[in-house]
């Protein structure tokens, strides 16, 4: 394992456009109102040559445990227990706050290194704020401007110290380790999405065993999408399988959207199904299926992810029956595109169906991921036409060729021959249909493209 940094400060001092800029890539939403940040967020980063995991936390406030900024706060304080340093951030032009000698306080008294990054202090504005840190009694501050990248060479020489020994074991490892003629699996990349309060942050809490991201009964508490690695154990094989999974913010209908952040955090949520190879749409069984569900799925499989549909509060629903077959039943009317989309029920409280739903979750993968050999996919291509030849539109003839698999991940296929722009849609359905059926694909979403060889004298007289 790469060695772990933590970003620990108070509200709005920098700590995410630090780790963004530490991390080469705009991960973590940043904006000027405090308390954007409320769970941890981890990324991999390389400064100078030096490789560490970096870990953004929440802003440190004093409050009520139990509120809301408690939690976040709670959240923090666990963050330090498996880091090797940990990064201080100060706002050097707004100087040292009460707030800051608190935390500065508590972190004498934890195990972990203490680095004081001295933010904002381009220029000479931040020059009394980087004094006044002397009497927070953690060393010399790094002079840091984390939006500028001024002071990150400052920034390695300070961490390398701490983190070269750690570095130099992993690498010993990992030479040990190599083996060349290992086949690289990676891990499920599994997005949980829905709209807000349907239980996704609990849901994969429970997966963790852990409490480690906020929940509560506000609506809206997640914000970053937040990718978890950790590994599941398949009670039918036994074996130990990877996962990441992915934690995204509430998705509302888009005209109830009209706070900024809230339409960062949904836009976040949009782009982290596009890194996601299955994507759990989890529905809230108080509520049942809603018009704006049946828009995150289609948005869902128009990325051409794979989809499964996840009744969560499973342990508290009303005529559970009923309520299974009557979202069984909707599905199938507004997915008409892709039937036979997975439908699960699980309780996020109680774990209830949370082992089929990741069995699930694999077996569409491996399926999304499938390949057929050309040979095997024109026998069926052969045989789909003669049990249901293409139509001839006004008496002209449409000749289907040969088709061919031209990618997976998701699946797409091309088709070639003559006149195909007069195929029928509903001849393309019958194909994208077999398919699924016929070679193992399943509920994934099929590509189908059709390719016609051009006329020379088309546009010749």
């Amino acid at each position: 394992m790469l060695p772990q940094v933590i970003i620990i400060g108070r509200p709005n001092v920098g700590k995410s456009t630090l780790f963004n800029r530490l991390v080469g890539k705009k991960l973590a939403l940043v904006d000027d109102q405090p308390g954007v940040t409320r769970d941890r967020r981890f990324g991999d980063a390389t400064l100078l040559g030096l490789d560490f995991t970096l870990v953004d936390t929440a802003g440190w406030e004093d409050e009520d445990p139990h509120s809301l900024p408690g939690r976040m706060r709670a959240q923090t304080e666990v963050s330090t227990k498996g880091a090797d340093v940990a990064l201080f951030v100060i706002d050097a032009r707004a100087g040292l706050t009460p707030l800051d000698k608190e935390i500065a306080a508590w972190l004498r008294t934890q195990e972990v290194p203490v680095i004081l990054v001295a933010n904002k202090a381009e220029g000479k504005a931040g020059d009394g704020g980087i004094y006044e840190s002397f009497e927070l009694g953690l060393g010399d501050p790094v002079p840091l401007s984390a939006e500028h990248g001024e002071g990150v060479a400052d920034l390695f020489d300070a961490l390398e110290p701490l983190l070269r020994d750690k570095q130099a074991r992993r690498e010993a490892e990992a030479e040990e380790d190599d083996d060349p003629f290992a086949v690289p699996t990676g891990p499920l990349k599994l997005a949980i999405v829905g709209r807000p309060n349907a239980g996704k942050s609990t849901l994969i809490n429970k997966m963790l065993d852990d409490d480690r991201l906020l929940t509560g009964p506000e609506a809206g508490i997640t914000r970053d999408s937040i990718a978890i690695d950790t590994e599941w154990r398949d009670p039918k094989s036994g074996e130990t399988r990877e996962i990441r999974l992915i934690d995204t913010a509430g998705m509302r209908k888009k005209a109830k959207v009209t706070d900024k952040l809230e339409k960062l955090s949904v836009a976040d949520a949009r782009r982290a199904v596009d890194f996601a190879e299955v994507v759990v749409l989890l529905l809230d069984a108080t509520r049942g299926l809603e018009q704006q569900d049946l828009k995150i799925a289609d948005a869902a499989l128009e990325e051409g992810r794979a989809l499964i549909i996840a009744i969560n509060k499973w342990d508290v629903a009303e005529e559970p029956s009923a309520l299974f077959n009557g979202v069984r039943e909707a599905l199938d009317d507004g997915l008409a595109q892709v039937r036979g989309v997975p439908l699960l029920a699980v309780s996020a409280m109680t774990g209830k169906g949370l082992d089929a739903l990741l069995g699930a979750a694999f077996d569409l993968r491996e399926a999304w991921s499938r390949r057929v050999s050309t040979s095997a996919l024109n026998r069926w291509f052969d045989d789909a036409l003669e049990a249901n030849p293409p139509p001839a539109p006004n008496g002209k003839r449409i000749k289907l060729r040969y088709i061919t698999q031209v990618a997976s991940r998701p699946p797409r296929f091309v088709i070639f021959g003559n006149k195909l722009e007069d195929l029928p849609k509903s001849y393309e359905r019958y194909l994208v249909n077999g398919i699924r059926k016929k070679l193992g694909f399943g509920s994934v979403p099929v590509r189908l493209m059709l390719r016609s060889p051009k006329n020379p004298f088309h546009d010749k007289q």
